[in-house]
């Protein structure tokens, strides 16, 4: 009875902790793809900027969920602007031009941008967007090539500001943003 328990332990070889027998497979690395950030993963996002005296609070969202921003899809971002100045002893701001150049990515690097669209002011000298008077517009990305994984947003507004509360001489800033925003298959 020993003799046939030492046979069937022979046969099941060494413990794997020894070192010795079959060896053990080891996992095959495949590549990850780099993440590409999405500065509207949650929707919306607000950012604000500096051009000279002016402060710019920006809010940025889409109506198309980020799930349906393909490559061949027309994918909105809106837009909603407003101002302060310092000091803030009366002059206005004035949005003279909002701008914004698409420029789509793909894991090999930056492809063609496409046109500029622009939102240039048709009253003189400009949009008021001194707080409480704000500014929104929608901009449009258009289809990009199919292997497009992300757009970047490269956003440009010209403002006029006042140079006294009286004054019709404007100083001119300029404050530029950029979003960028992954794409889905």
């Amino acid at each position: 009875m020993i003799g046939a328990v030492a046979t069937t332990l022979a046969g099941c070889g060494p413990a794997p902790w020894e070192g010795g027998g079959a060896s053990t497979p080891s996992p095959t690395a495949s590549a990850v793809p780099t993440p590409v950030p999405n500065d509207l993963s949650t929707g919306s996002t607000q950012r604000q900027l500096t051009a000279g005296p002016v402060t710019a609070t920006i809010d940025y969202w889409s109506t198309l969920s980020m799930d349906r921003w393909t490559p061949e899809a027309v994918k909105p971002v809106s837009i909603s602007l407003i101002t302060t100045v310092q000091p803030a002893d009366g002059q206005k701001v004035y949005l003279q031009r909002a701008s914004m150049t698409a420029v789509p990515s793909s894991p090999t690097g930056a492809l063609e941008p496409l046109s500029p669209q622009v939102d240039a002011s048709t009253v003189s000298p400009g949009y008021l967007v001194l707080d409480p008077y704000s500014y929104s517009q929608t901009f449009n990305v258009g289809p990009v090539p199919a292997d497009a994984t992300s757009v970047t947003l490269q956003f440009s507004y010209d403002f006029l500001v006042q140079t006294t509360p009286t004054s019709s001489e404007y100083a001119k800033q300029t404050a530029s943003d950029t979003l960028t925003i992954a794409l889905t298959d």
